[in-house]
């Protein structure tokens, strides 16, 4: 039988406004959570590693382990690759995989990491029993995704709300779910997954050179990126209307009194022994 293959699409793409804010993230800023859960030794798959900024965190806390990244998309492999040779890890790898069918034995891994990845998948209850599948009795399946109908901003500038808006019709149409935060716990008790620990934990943008760097990296993300010619293509907005949301948010980071929080959702679930 053929394995389930990917079936969302991912909106946002690999623009470098895009890649901007993932190369940003770090174990420590996005898989706080999990820390406390690592040991030296343990075998981590970090899934949906992009430009593989988290995945070298990973390694670096695992010296006598080894990391595995893995990403849908090929071409960001060589830039994850590059971070990696850069900081001279040599206790990790990356490799092409789909999550909803993920190349590796049972009980593999001691940790199964996604960061921002089931809210962009086909099927999330499917991806996280194939997470489970490949994690070792008595280890670890880590997920955070943001939540987008949750974030919330100061002041209401013109034009923010249309972009929440906008987003999350392009996302749906893609096939994901963008407010995939608050539905992480309700997925893994659909996927059979039983010790589940789950909370949240924000990024917070507010000082000038927060508000400078978000806004324009969204600013710059609604017109040039994947996730701009998605908008357009698939009819939920015109190229006007995203030139207004894109102002909207340079306004917004303009603002001495602006403050974003993006809120996120985690779970840690231990697999039985």
């Amino acid at each position: 039988m053929p394995k389930p293959q990917e079936t969302a699409v991912y909106t946002h793409g690999h623009h470098e406004s895009v890649l901007r804010s993932h190369t940003w993230r770090t174990a420590a800023n996005s898989a706080a959570y999990l820390l406390d859960s690592l040991k030296p030794h343990m075998k981590i798959l970090d899934i949906g590693c992009g430009p593989g900024t988290i995945t070298a965190d990973l390694a670096e806390l695992v010296p006598d382990g080894h990391v595995t990244g893995v990403d849908h998309a090929p071409g960001i492999l060589d830039q994850a690759r590059a971070t990696a040779a850069d900081r001279g890890l040599r206790n990790v790898e990356f490799e092409v995989a789909d999550v909803h069918a993920l190349d590796f034995p049972d009980d593999t891994f001691c940790v199964v990491h996604a960061h921002q990845v089931l809210q962009h998948v086909g099927d999330p209850v499917r991806a996280l029993r194939e997470m489970h599948r490949v994690t070792r009795p008595g280890g670890f399946i880590a997920v955070r995704d943001a939540d987008y109908s949750a974030m919330t901003w100061y002041p209401e500038v013109p034009g923010m709300t249309d972009w929440q808006d906008l987003y999350l019709r392009v996302a749906r149409a893609n096939g994901g779910e963008p407010a995939a935060g608050r539905r992480l716990r309700s997925w893994a008790l659909a996927a059979g997954l039983t010790d589940i620990t789950a909370t949240s934990s924000t990024w917070t943008f507010a000082t000038e050179a927060e508000r400078e760097w978000w806004s324009g990296l969204w600013a710059d993300r609604t017109l040039a990126s994947a996730y701009a010619d998605r908008a357009t293509e698939g009819g939920h907005a015109t190229a006007g209307h995203l030139r207004a949301v894109s102002e909207a948010w340079r306004e917004w980071g303009r603002r001495e009194d602006g403050w974003f929080s993006v809120l996120h959702g985690e779970i840690l679930c231990r697999k039985g022994v």
